[in-house]
């Protein structure tokens, strides 16, 4: 039988949490890197496969530039869209899209000999890790606070235990700490 594949969330907020205001508008992620990508040609080059939330899929389609994760076995989780909505040059690329349950899609993946997949998206990751589906989790927090928007975590069935992994600290002030995720036990 095979392994499903490894859940790994690498997603940046706001110092108060935010990863999106109110409209959806993520201009507070424009920051002065001073030239460090904090770790994301690392992490990406550490994934084969991508699983994207809807809203945030519909954020990247309007950006204007050529689909950002080639490379990547992208599944973008809806439960409105089909693979047939998506645009034909992504469809050539292998993007699909699954309303499949978060264990059932790693499952799927994990059965296509995919081993680690990026969640991206708050409500897709919030979605994932309330359903104990997330294995690590990587947050790196901007110098900013925006006080009020999309939070980066929502309500939860029950506690979540982190165990740290590492955080790094940056001149630019953004600071980005790591966990391997698993449900508290009672």
């Amino acid at each position: 039988m095979a392994r499903r594949a490894r859940a790994h969330a690498y997603i940046a907020s706001t110092v108060d949490g935010f990863i999106a205001r109110p409209d959806d508008r993520i201009d507070w992620l424009e920051h002065d890197a001073q030239g460090d990508d904090y770790g994301y040609a690392a992490f990406r080059a550490s994934i084969d496969s991508l699983v994207l939330g809807r809203r945030t899929y519909e954020q990247v389609l309007g950006f204007g530039v050529d689909w950002p994760y080639q490379g990547l076995r992208a599944v973008i989780w809806s439960r409105e869209l089909t693979t047939a909505d998506l645009p034909a040059d992504l469809r050539a690329h292998g993007v699909e899209a699954s309303a499949l349950a978060p264990a059932d899609l790693l499952a799927h993946l994990g059965a296509q000999g995919l081993t680690d997949t990026w969640i991206d998206g708050g409500q897709t990751l919030q979605t994932f890790l309330a359903q104990g589906c997330l294995d690590t989790l990587c947050v790196t927090r901007l110098p900013r606070l925006i006080g009020q928007g999309r939070r980066l975590f929502g309500a939860l069935p029950a506690d979540v235990h982190l165990a740290h992994t590492q955080t790094r600290a940056f001149p630019s002030g953004v600071v980005q700490s790591t966990y391997r995720v698993g449900l508290a036990r009672d």
